[in-house]
């Protein structure tokens, strides 16, 4: 089991563990502590992440930010992708094809998918994300394309 899967394994079931989680992986990448992220779902292949709606995700006509969920898109994938990908492989973010599907009035949950993606040659991986409102009706859909690639030999 690799690190991050571990760590969420640790702290899923401790009380205040998912929160402790969400800070240590916005400690790891900062930009993501701006949209305060909650955690339900992580294993192989699939997370599911949240963000309640607040002032600070919020645009001028009081709906969450389309930003605020890309943000939440691109969190959701890349933790999956730590989790799920075998350790001798590495990934990065290539591009993001967003639809805004409706006004997101209500806390939303991001849920992310992907294949099952093994060790290999480098390509492009698509990792499908949903945005769903508080009604579960899908607001925001998201093709994150992600780089993997095996990772270098450590320099000796």
């Amino acid at each position: 089991m690799n690190r991050i899967l571990s760590l969420w394994q640790r702290c899923k079931d401790k009380p205040f563990g998912r929160r402790v989680f969400a800070f240590l992986v916005c400690r790891k990448a900062p930009y993501f502590s701006t949209i305060k992220p909650r955690f339900h779902v992580l294993e192989p292949w699939r997370a599911e992440v949240s963000m309640k709606k607040r002032r600070s995700v919020e645009n001028h006509i009081g709906t969450v930010h389309a930003i605020a969920m890309c943000n939440l898109c691109e969190l959701a994938a890349g933790t999956m992708m730590e989790a799920s990908l075998p350790s001798a492989m590495r990934w990065l973010p290539k591009g993001m094809t967003v639809n805004y599907l409706r006004r997101a009035e209500s806390d939303v949950t991001a849920f992310a998918t992907m294949p099952a993606v093994g060790a290999g040659d480098a390509r492009d991986v698509p990792v499908a994300v949903e945005v769903k409102d508080a009604h579960g009706a899908v607001v925001c859909s998201a093709i994150i394309t992600m780089y993997v690639s095996p990772r270098k030999a450590a320099a000796k």
